[in-house]
Order: structure tokens, then C-alpha cells, then sequence
């Protein structure tokens, strides 16, 4: 489905990421995970061309993204990131149908998509009337999530979309979106810094540095064998919380 080769990218003399290769079989997630500053989501932005590449390429479905114009390109991935970017003026419902009015579709079929698929976030349709704001944060990360699948993207795209959240609202939103990936067989590629959440919804996880990546492969096998430190750092922090749980539930029995 995807396949990113020797992707590289320059700020002037920074080099945000530097000759990454990895594919994403259809159907499958991806979650890249690092510090501050690793690439993460510059390589997230270069595969919907928010960001154009330095050097290297990018395929979607085996068609080079450069041949694609971007606008068009952006249309067929679904995008979801922290902070949602809802826009406040619009009704909910206006803010879902948005990618399906720019493709042109005609008002009652938009209307009926905007209500399936506020129903699969698990989402009230009758909610389409309201603002924006008056929704709680949980309820317009799903609003941002029904808009990202509003035009059946093949592909989904999500920069730390979970991170503002408070843990329960979090908590919930994570098992909706791994259910409602698998019931719909998307393809994902998911930046967090939180290798907890890496674990529990993807299917591989790469870890990156200074625009590399230093170990990429499914969650048993980065936990069977850290191949750099900095991944056994990062899954330390989750072991440990892990363990310190099961001390406190054993000192209480």
C-alpha cells in the first residue's frame, strides 16, 4: 500500500530525516514513534505532500505521489492530528462533509455520508447541527476522525491524535479507532512519542532518530529484542509503570 524509499529532508542545513525506507502492507498500521525533533511527523507530511521531499520517493497503491497533484492526492488520504483543526464556524456536520463537497457530491448523498459516518465514530448524528465548541474534546477528535473518513480514504494519516485528551477520553478513543481500523481494513501510519500507545495500536512500530529510524518491526519482536537503547529506553517507561501496577494491586490484596 505504501512504500517510502530514501525519503530525505532539508531545512536549510537541517536534515529532518535522512534516507528513510519502510513499506505498510494494505490493511496494516505503522506507528512511528521518537523524541522531539526525530522526523516523525515531517515524514508523515511528506506522504500527502504537505511537505515536499528533498530527495527520495513515495508510493500509494504502487503510483508515485509526485505524479499526483497535491490537492487531489489529499482528497484520497484521510488526515487526523492533535488539536483536531475543526473550523469553529462551520456546524459539525458542515465540518465532516467539507472533503466530500470539494469532490463535488451532491447535497442529500452528503448528507446521508455525513450521518454514517458520525454513527461509526460512535458519534450522535443529530450532533451535525451543533458548533464545534459546543462538543467536549473527545467528541471533536471523533468529529476530526469522521472527516478524515468521510471520501473512504484508503489511507489514514494521524499526528498525535490522542495526546491532548484526558487518559479515560483517550483510553476510549484509542480502542474506537483500532476497532473501527480493523472493521474497515485501513491502511495507518500513526506518529505518537508515547510507545504505550504504539504497542496497543499498531501492527509495526519504527522508532526514530535524528531522521532515521533505528528499529522497525512488529511490538513483540521491538519487546523480545531492543536492537538500540533508545528503544529499550522507550519501552522501559511502560514496563515499569506495568510492574509498579502490579506491585500496588498486590500490596493492596
Amino acid at each position: 500500500m505504501i512504500r517510502v524509499e530514501d525519503l530525505t529532508r532539508r531545512f536549510g542545513d537541517t536534515l529532518a530525516v535522512d534516507a528513510l525506507s519502510f513499506s505498510v502492507a494494505k490493511g496494516q498500521s505503522l506507528a512511528l514513534v521518537g523524541g522531539s525533533g526525530s522526523g516523525k511527523t515531517t515524514t508523515l507530511k511528506m506522504i500527502n505532500r504537505l511537505v515536499e521531499p528533498t530527495a527520495g520517493q513515495v508510493y500509494v497503491d504502487g503510483e508515485n505521489v509526485a505524479s499526483v497533484e497535491p490537492h487531489a492526492l489529499r482528497r484520497r488520504i484521510g488526515y487526523v492530528f492533535q488539536g483536531v483543526g475543526l473550523f469553529p464556524h462551520m456546524t459539525v456536520g458542515a465540518n465532516v462533509a467539507l472533503p466530500l463537497s470539494l469532490l463535488g457530491w451532491e447535497r442529500e448523498r452528503v448528507s446521508d455520508r455525513v450521518a454514517e459516518v458520525l454513527a461509526l465514530v460512535e458519534l450522535d448524528p443529530a450532533l451535525g447541527p451543533r458548533r464545534p465548541s459546543e462538543l467536549s474534546g473527545g467528541q471533536q477528535q471523533r468529529v476530526g476522525v469522521a472527516r478524515a473518513l468521510a471520501a473512504s480514504p484508503r489511507l489514514m494519516l494521524l499526528d498525535e491524535p490522542f495526546g491532548a485528551l484526558d487518559p479515560i477520553t483517550r483510553d476510549h478513543l484509542q480502542r474506537s479507532f483500532l476497532a473501527l481500523r480493523r472493521t474497515l481494513g485501513l491502511t495507518a501510519v500513526l506518529v505518537t512519542h508515547d510507545m504505550a500507545e504504539a504497542l496497543l495500536l499498531a501492527d509495526r512500530v519504527g522508532v526514530m532518530r535524528q531522521g532515521r529510524l533505528v528499529q522497525i518491526g512488529t511490538p513483540a519482536e521491538l519487546l523480545r529484542a531492543p536492537a538500540d537503547p533508545l528503544v529499550a529506553e522507550l519501552l522501559d517507561s511502560p514496563r515499569r509503570q506495568a510492574r509498579l501496577l502490579d506491585e500496588l494491586a498486590g500490596g493492596r490484596a
